[in-house]
């Protein structure tokens, strides 16, 4: 395992994945001002929402209107999560978003419980999402889901996972992410699989998406960027999960990792002050206590102290 980069992009993915396995759906006011406190805190890359069917995410049945309202968020990179080729031309007619985000399972049960397809019907999808969407001038990340385990199917072989990366990159990618969708993987999983993956796909960016269900996410994150991994996901509060996964529960969250990040001597340009502010916030729009830790406690150091150097 490599050393730790100097800097590393987060993307904060709690207004999508965060929010739509909720109880409580928020109006679109408030995820309104809840992507605007993460960008505050300096987040240059939210997931904002996804276009898919409302009847099946009522969550996000405001895509449009939240669009509509960020309108002036010009310095911050948005994202949606399409599944089809409908869900990529509502998220174009936009006109907002900067890049479209597509998921495609690396098991055939999985693939066919959560999406009603199979993963070359996914990736022939893909295909024509990533053509639309390079022509369109969209950023391309594709995710691969349960990357690391299945819900239904258990182990998954890293040879299935290259070879879906192999297959994503071949239709046109600008970004692949792993996703431990239901919080299985540890250090040794994650830094095996990146590194099959880079091999399989040089050249393209790689993004690690963890969950945090058996408390190994944010030492799984700490092995990602050691093996050449550029971006990581995380949901401010840790909040999340997926609503077709069982099992899985939040995502890392996004001020205990930037607080890990900013000890290791690693930047992300994020305000972790601004970050537990937001947090406490929208752990009172939630109506509940919110999984991640860092908000919780006083800040560290304390104003007036000088930080030591780590050794």
């Amino acid at each position: 395992m490599g050393q730790r980069p100097s800097h590393v992009e987060l993307v904060d993915v709690g207004p999508r994945d965060g929010l739509q396995n909720d109880d409580k759906i928020l109006p679109t006011e408030t995820k309104v001002s809840l992507i605007r406190r993460i960008a505050a805190a300096g987040i240059r890359r939210i997931e904002v929402t996804s276009f898919v069917n409302p009847k099946r995410v009522p969550q996000m049945a405001d895509a449009e209107d939240l669009l509509a309202a960020l309108r002036d968020l010009s310095d911050v990179q948005l994202s949606g999560l399409v599944l089809n080729e409908r869900g990529f031309d509502r998220a174009a007619a936009t006109g907002v978003l900067d890049e479209v985000t597509y998921a495609i399972v690396a098991t055939e049960t999985f693939s066919q419980r959560n999406q009603g397809s199979t993963i070359a019907q996914n990736v022939a999808n893909w295909r024509k999402i990533s053509d639309l969407a390079k022509g369109g001038g969209l950023f391309r990340s594709a995710t691969i889901a349960a990357a690391f385990g299945c819900p239904f199917e258990g182990e998954v072989p890293v040879s299935q996972v290259v070879e879906l990366a192999g297959a994503i990159a071949e239709a046109g990618a600008d970004e692949i992410s792993l996703a431990d969708t239901i919080g299985v993987a540890a250090p040794h999983d994650v830094e095996e699989r990146f590194a099959a993956v880079a091999q399989a796909v040089p050249g393209i960016r790689l993004r690690a998406h963890f969950h945090n269900t058996r408390n190994t996410g944010y030492a799984n994150a700490d092995a990602a960027i050691r093996s050449g991994v550029q971006t990581l996901d995380s949901s401010l509060g840790g909040i999340g999960g997926c609503p077709f996964a069982p099992g899985s529960v939040g995502n890392i969250a996004t001020e205990d990792l930037v607080y890990m990040l900013d000890r290791s001597k690693v930047a992300t340009g994020a305000s972790l002050e601004g970050l537990r502010e937001a947090s406490l916030w929208l752990q009172e729009q939630l109506g509940r206590k919110l999984p991640s830790l860092v908000k919780e406690v006083s800040a560290f150091p304390r104003s007036g102290e000088t930080s030591r150097e780590l050794v």
